[in-house]
């Protein structure tokens, strides 16, 4: 996201990224090929290729930009209700790396992590505020990179850690730059589910708030476990 905001080509905010992993991505440097797949008068559309160490490429990604004009709009999605961010206990910090970039504070569904069973599997959803631990204000790369940041939904279903991890992520993004700095905010209230899991598969989709009540992005994804 960040190449893309960078590139001299670029015109208009993001509207979407499908961020596809075709091979586990190691920590380190990386390479981009950024391309310019088509351009009309109101999107732009991307293609990203990451890879490392001139191996083959680790994700593909597809994403459009667009020129965001006065519309008439209406929002029928309602805000979740939840105690104020200041009100709500922080999550406990977790050996897992991607915890430790983020203030998580549970209004619903927090992770029983280590308490499996063999009872019925516990409901995957879950209402949290999220923000960064070094506090900055939200913009379309935050908003790209907290979309991703929820925990995966089978720790919550197994009450467990199992091994996990993205196959696809889509987010679409309805604010623009000016709406995101009008908002003026460090957090958000996020909200995850899932509907099925089944043969080592399982969807997830999450809504991003910010605290006036304004749906920024939506977010679904196809992740593998095994368990």
């Amino acid at each position: 996201m960040r190449a893309l905001i960078d590139h001299p080509q670029r015109a208009g905010d993001p509207l979407s990224l499908t961020v596809n992993y075709c091979a586990p991505v190691a920590e380190g440097a990386f390479d981009l090929d950024v391309r310019l797949v088509k351009a009309n008068r109101s999107s732009q559309h991307w293609c990203v290729e990451m890879t490392q160490g001139g191996s083959d490429v680790a994700t593909l990604a597809t994403a459009v930009f667009a020129e965001r004009r006065p519309s008439w709009s209406h929002q029928q999605a309602t805000f979740p209700n939840a105690t104020p961010f200041e009100q709500t206990l922080p999550y406990p910090k977790l050996a897992m790396s991607w915890v430790k970039q983020y203030d998580f504070r549970f209004v619903e569904g927090e992770p029983k992590l280590g308490h499996a069973s063999n009872s019925a599997p516990m409901n995957a959803y879950s209402k949290m505020w999220i923000a960064d631990r070094v506090p900055r204000k939200i913009d379309a790369l935050s908003l790209m990179s907290m979309s991703d940041a929820f925990f995966g939904r089978i720790f919550h279903a197994r009450r467990e850690l199992v091994p996990f991890g993205t196959v696809s992520l889509t987010t679409y993004f309805h604010a623009d730059a000016a709406d995101l700095a009008a908002e003026d905010t460090t957090r958000l209230l996020a909200v995850a589910d899932a509907r099925i899991f089944h043969k080592s598969y399982g969807d997830q989709s999450g809504e991003l708030w910010s605290p006036s009540g304004r749906l920024l992005a939506t977010t679904t994804q196809i992740a593998y476990f095994k368990a």
